[in-house]
């Protein structure tokens, strides 16, 4: 028989497991909701201090408790939060666990606090100072209703009355278990582990590919075959939105089941080193610290055409962004139309990047206008996908020289999971401010649920305020759709937007 232990996130206890313990039960397996100290009111806490290493001893209180007569098998399941202490107690305890399942969480890393995966960045950075003036203690209010749960991930699919009782029940997070740091041998790392992702909290598996295809060697491990995936179509709270299907794939990843990742280096190129579908001249390249220049050979200072690509891609992903093909092709078709193409590097490896990155952005263009080859008073930014928050500080102040931007499959909002409050980088409100500046947005039709509702709100947004924004569609394009789908199919579409863009630069009005 397999024994599921499940320890739940923030703010909440045991009680959150009920419906997909039963589930679980009715398959013939043994659930068990493990109580977390200070957060169950069945384990009051003892003392003053409850800390990462207090909820660990209560995993391993729990592991220890199943009696190993039988080959019965341990399946350990740590939600958001309760990933830090399954993971603590299975370091301790590999010998017992057969799989770990990290639902809808990240990979916490030796020597991290699980104040690094709190998802409000605000908040994060206020504890982390706190945390640095001696402030270890005390607790961290839990949601008051059912909108500040969202703070902490999505909530979709989990009905009003679910949320109205689990605020109820919410407990106070202990400070301490936020901030002391996870401390790991490295024998967990033996044990089988499966993910179970929330695509309506923003991640998904080919999400996580792309990611591993990167050559991040923090998610090279991804890739083992001993690690399966699965994927539930709702927020991040499963166990009350979807127990059913939660219950399904724990029995999945309980048997070994699940969708494994391509290893990196296979025979196939990851997607974002694939062929560009468009026949382009072989144009070389300019490098000027860390842009790319693409000049055409025609007469006096040209236009100039600068893609920003999206993220975050991992600081050791090489080659990096600015030579992949996607990037190089729409450079080189740039210059095919006589403009100059600039393809560069910014610094978005994380969510919390946004700043540093449109500060290399920003600079960047200062580079590429004071290139003498350069009309510097016709400039289009071209932005993709997770650089898509990037435009909205040219949208709320463009300048003169700005002529076009255009957005190639983005993201305008941040997603559930980013925590992102910055209103700097929030493209929505940002675009009533656009004036009469053009705008080109192409559409990717089989784009995820999550992103394409963010550009729907943006589009809502630009036509509410009569922005000059021109759509081109992609019916059949995925999310990345240049080195995902047919070449057919997108051609037509890739020489639209670039002729859009071009004929905004070329006008003189």
């Amino acid at each position: 028989m397999t024994v599921f232990l499940m320890v739940a996130g923030a703010f909440t206890g045991a009680q959150v497991w009920q419906g997909t313990a039963a589930r679980l039960a009715e398959a013939g397996a043994e659930a068990r909701a493990v109580p977390l100290t200070g957060l169950d009111a069945d384990r009051p806490a003892a003392g003053d201090r409850v800390d990462l290493e207090t909820h660990i001893a209560d995993v391993l209180a729990a592991i220890d408790a199943v009696d190993p007569a039988g080959g019965r098998k341990i399946v350990l399941v740590g939600h958001d939060y309760g990933i830090h202490p399954v993971l603590g107690a299975a370091d301790r305890r590999p010998e017992r666990i057969d799989r770990i399942v990290h639902l809808d969480a990240g990979m916490p890393q030796n020597g991290v606090p699980a104040l690094a995966a709190v998802p409000d960045q605000e908040l994060r950075a206020r504890l982390a100072e706190g945390a640095q003036n001696g402030e270890t203690s005390g607790e961290l209010a839990p949601p008051a209703n059912r909108e500040q749960w969202q703070r902490w991930g999505s909530t979709a699919g989990v009905p009003d009355a679910a949320l109205d009782r689990l605020t109820a029940l919410a407990a106070p997070q202990p400070l301490a278990t936020l901030l002391q740091p996870l401390r790991l041998t490295g024998a967990v790392a033996a044990v089988p582990t499966s993910g179970i992702l929330c695509t309506g909290n923003g991640v998904s598996i080919d999400m996580v590919q792309r990611l591993a295809d990167f050559g991040d060697p923090a998610l090279q491990a991804l890739a083992d075959p001993r690690v399966s995936f699965f994927e539930l179509p709702t927020g991040h709270w499963p166990m009350l939105s979807s127990p059913a299907e939660l219950s399904e794939a724990l029995l999945g990843a309980a048997a070994g089941e699940g969708r494994r990742l391509r290893p990196a280096g296979t025979c196939e190129p990851p997607a974002h080193l694939r062929p560009f579908p468009l026949q382009v001249p072989e144009l070389p390249r300019e490098t000027k610290q860390n842009v790319d220049l693409y000049v055409p050979d025609a007469d006096g200072p040209r236009p100039a055409v600068v893609f920003v690509h999206g993220g975050p891609v991992p600081a050791g992903s090489r080659p990096t962004p600015r030579e992949w093909p996607t990037m190089v092709g729409h450079a080189r078709l740039a210059a095919a139309e006589g403009m100059v193409g600039v393809t560069l590097d910014h610094r978005l490896h994380d969510v919390g990047d946004y700043e540093r990155a449109a500060a290399d952005v920003t600079a960047a263009v200062d580079l590429v206008r004071a290139d003498p080859r350069v009309d510097a008073d016709r400039i289009a930014l071209w932005f993709f996908s997770g650089g898509g928050l990037l435009t909205a500080p040219w949208l709320a102040a463009p300048p003169s020289w700005l002529r076009c931007l255009a957005a190639s499959y983005p993201i305008l909002a941040p997603l559930p999971n980013w925590g992102l409050a910055d209103a700097r980088f929030q493209p929505v409100p940002a675009v009533a401010q656009a004036g009469a500046l053009p705008l080109v947005l192409v559409r990717a039709g089989l784009e995820t649920p999550e992103i394409a509702a963010t550009v729907e709100e943006f589009v809502t947004a630009a036509k509410d305020c009569g922005a000059a924004l021109e759509l081109i569609d992609v019916p059949g394009g995925h999310h990345g759709f240049e080195s995902l789908d047919p070449p057919e199919e997108i051609r037509p579409a890739l020489r639209q937007a670039m002729r859009a863009v071009v004929s905004r630069l070329t006008d003189r009005a």
